[in-house]
């Protein structure tokens, strides 16, 4: 047998094994009328967003993110006893990997975390490469300002 075709029939015996487990399960619902309320999430949770704190262990250990979630990020205002910061979204995981902020989008500026902070809805189902940028990205290499996000679809359970 040829190898793609061999590749392809084990992909759909196994594709359609899980399609039959699932299926088998008498406790999954998937009502559509159940309803979830979208998160409001703090990034770095009581830590908020600033210097010296890892983000990326962070993202993974707040999974899942859902579409309609918001991401809080807060941080002081720049004074002369804080650190100035600001929230980039960066374009690809290619960018995200070399700390390329160009063509990078600034979603908000160094004033925009002061008080109930910046809020950014997660409207899409593909990865967010989110990073501070302060410095030509000295907070991101240095200080791991830097975290990525996929929100999902909710499955009623």
């Amino acid at each position: 047998m040829d190898m793609k075709l061999t590749h392809g029939v084990i992909i759909l015996v196994i594709t359609a094994s899980m399609f039959s487990v699932c299926m088998s399960r008498k406790d999954l619902s998937f009502d559509s009328s159940e309803r979830w309320e979208p998160r409001e999430i703090v990034v770095g949770g009581s830590e908020n967003w600033r210097f010296g704190y890892n983000y990326t262990d962070w993202a993974i250990k707040n999974v899942p993110y859902y579409a309609g979630d918001t991401l809080v990020f807060k941080y002081d205002a720049p004074s002369a006893k804080t650190f100035p910061h600001n929230v980039y979204k960066l374009k690809d995981a290619e960018r995200f990997a070399k700390c390329d902020f160009k063509n990078a989008k600034l979603l908000a500026d160094t004033t925009e975390g002061a008080g109930k902070g910046f809020k950014y809805v997660l409207k899409k189902y593909k990865p967010h490469f989110f990073a501070c940028g302060i410095k030509d990205g000295f907070h991101y290499n240095n200080g791991t300002m830097k975290f990525v996000v996929t929100p999902t679809r909710r499955i009623a359970s």
